[in-house]
């Protein structure tokens, strides 16, 4: 085990170093100029997303499939994540991470657009869509769809559940002394009752779950900052400085290269926003919508929440911090996260503490979706899909009590090989993304079917 785990670790290290980060960034790009910026629809996006489109065929709401999105987004790596990028690559990685969230508001509103457009109807009323159908639909590619699917699967038991459920279980251990094994029946059973009801009570809970525990993290970041406001200018420039100035970093920080804060400020941004991996395309198909590119729109905002916003604030916090309290010392994200929070009296640990909670069960709840979708897409049954319910509700307690260094860069590997085939029919496809977009947007029908 510990020679497989090594041989992970080391491809982990690879598909995640400079290859993904160039096809990540490098789509990122080219979608924004080949779609003419869809970044500056984004205030149409938000409010498209809290609007009800009359009429329209698909199982849940347009903020429904926002939400299920944004739970399975939203997670651990909005705040550890964060903190990792900063402890490696210093300050300037906030910046970078930031960037990386506003070009890949693109590739989110392509893959909303694609989920739709090559979406079908199953005889029983139910609508399933993803990257393995624009890949099987619209490139006629099935292996490639296979994969993915086979890929999605896989990555669902690791980061979707036992990484996640191990995450709140250790929390409850260090923080309240509550035994792994109790906390893992809780979130069992919690995520049992969810997930067995299938995508409705899954969506109806995240639309309750994901405002909620956005806008309680948001003002907790906002009070902290107020604490830590006579260091906020400096905090700024140094992270504007130090992701081109290597020299600028100080406060408490170690020096790091210009290409280690881009190199981990781009990662993290990419992990942490899902743009390009292909999983939040899965919930998009599903949403109530008079044409593609109007859901492509509420999808891109999901990216602008979660690193443009959540993501942001909590560079802020963790860089104010250490400025403010320079004898913070931290070997990882993990360390660095907890202290930073923790200087702030009072409460900095509950909102370290409610948000890390929140965040990984909503994330369990919405790669629940995913990989039940994969898997129907796989084998079509009944049996198999109840049978995968069953399995990844079972595979949340075994989670919360096992160490999962292991299962980390599996889920590591299997993420960025979801990111692979996805990208390919998001190039592949710009041109249908072009056409869609011109049909509907740059034409002002936005309103029509």
């Amino acid at each position: 085990m510990e020679t497989l785990n090594n041989i992970l670790e080391q491809v982990s290290g690879f598909l995640w170093g400079w290859p993904m980060i160039i096809m990540l960034l490098g789509t990122h790009l080219y979608l924004t100029f080949r779609l003419k910026f869809p970044q500056r629809w984004l205030g149409k996006g938000i409010r498209l997303s809290v609007q009800r489109d009359k009429g329209s065929t698909g199982d849940v709401s347009q903020f429904g499939a926002l939400a299920t999105a944004l739970a399975a987004t939203v997670g651990t790596g909005n705040i550890v994540g964060v903190a990792t990028a900063v402890a490696l690559g210093g300050p300037g990685a906030v910046l970078w991470c930031w960037l990386t969230g506003v070009f890949g508001i693109s590739t989110k509103y392509a893959e909303g657009l694609l989920a739709i457009k090559y979406r079908e109807k199953t005889k029983d009323g139910r609508m399933l869509g993803g990257p393995m159908y624009a890949l099987e639909k619209g490139l006629g590619w099935k292996k490639l769809a296979i994969l993915f699917a086979v890929f999605t699967v896989l990555t669902s038991f690791g980061i979707g559940n036992t990484v996640q459920a191990n995450a709140i279980s250790t929390l409850a251990f260090e923080t309240y002394g509550i035994p792994t094994w109790a906390t893992g029946a809780v979130i069992c059973i919690l995520a049992g009752l969810v997930i067995l009801g299938g995508v409705k009570t899954i969506t109806k809970v995240c639309t309750f779950l994901v405002p909620f525990m956005a806008v309680f993290y948001v003002l907790g970041c906002i009070v902290i900052l107020w604490y830590n406001r006579a260091y906020l200018g400096e905090t700024i420039s140094l992270i504007c400085e130090s992701a081109f100035r290597p020299q600028a970093a100080g406060g408490g920080f170690v020096g790091a290269s210009v290409i280690m804060a881009a190199r981990y400020g781009i990662a993290r941004g990419l992990f942490s926003n899902e743009s390009g991996l292909g999983s939040a395309p899965i919930v998009a198909a599903a949403a109530k919508t008079k044409n593609p590119v109007r859901q492509a729109l509420v999808s891109s905002t999901g990216t602008f929440w979660d690193t443009v916003v959540i993501c942001a604030l909590t560079g802020l916090v963790i860089v104010s911090s250490i400025i403010a309290y320079p004898d913070i010392t931290y070997n990882d994200g993990g360390t660095l996260t907890k202290v930073a929070f923790c200087k702030i009296p009072y409460i900095g640990a509950p909102i370290l503490t409610v948000s890390l909670l929140t965040f990984a069960f909503s994330t369990i709840l919405g790669w629940s979706y995913y990989g039940e979708r994969a898997m129907e897409y796989l084998r079509s049954t009944k049996t198999s899909v109840y049978t995968y319910r069953t399995i990844f509700v079972i595979t949340i307690f075994f989670g919360s009590i096992v160490g999962l260094p292991l299962v980390w860069n599996f889920a590591d590997c299997m993420n960025a090989l979801m990111a692979i085939p996805n990208l390919i029919s998001l190039v592949f496809l710009s041109g249908v993304l072009v056409k869609e977009t011109r049909k509907y947007l740059w034409s002002g029908k936005l309103d029509e079917e």
